[in-house]
């Protein structure tokens, strides 16, 4: 399933037109703030937790997601927390996820990492930036590293084209680290479901 809390969200356009088509879902915040008078932005996350695990995902990804989850999204993925789904038949938890950022491990954790990032360069700063996925924890960004990628700046290179090159490497490490983490997972249940 993909998910965006932006309605016009191309992945919600690309899962949509695949073949087979990908089930899509779509809920933003403020909209569900109006029409759940006295819900906060924790119970947000707690709904899409929910609808995320009605999904019975082997894995989440999170890429482009740009709200930072609360405590109560991870603690329903995790196991801590019961969502109040009726049938979990299936679903085998805790269920991973991970998160594409535009920078390395320790560097400009949250948001506009890409910005600061070209700041700091036309600041003479810095002469590389990156890319990471990594697990999900509730420390913004700083969960275990999966994998990892420099991108060094280039002399005369607009800030456009940095992007363009950057999400470029982001694209490719994002399917190798899913890939990665969803083999883990697998050999993982394997190896806990008993022999028969």
């Amino acid at each position: 399933m993909v998910l965006s809390n932006r309605k016009a969200a191309f992945g919600l356009q690309r899962a949509a037109s695949a073949s087979p088509p990908i089930p899509t879902s779509y809920l933003a915040l403020q909209p569900f703030l109006k029409s759940n008078p006295g819900k906060t932005r924790g119970n947000y996350d707690v709904e899409i937790a929910r609808l995320v695990l009605e999904a019975k995902p082997d894995l989440v990804v999170l890429a482009g997601w740009m709200h930072v989850f609360g405590d109560g999204f991870l603690d329903i993925l995790n196991g801590v927390v019961d969502a109040g789904i009726p049938d979990d038949k299936g679903l085998v938890r805790p269920v991973p996820v991970i998160n594409l950022h535009p920078a390395l491990p320790g560097e400009y954790d949250g948001a506009h990492a890409l910005d600061r990032a070209w700041d700091d360069y036309q600041a003479a700063k810095i002469v590389r930036t990156g890319v990471m996925v990594h697990r999900v924890v509730k420390q913004v960004d700083a969960g275990q590293p999966i994998l990892t990628r420099e991108i060094p700046f280039r002399e005369g290179e607009s800030k456009e084209e940095f992007e363009t090159r950057l999400h470029s490497v982001e694209w490719e490490v994002i399917v190798q680290a899913t890939k990665e983490v969803l083999e883990q997972r697998m050999q993982e249940l394997q190896g806990s479901t008993p022999e028969c």
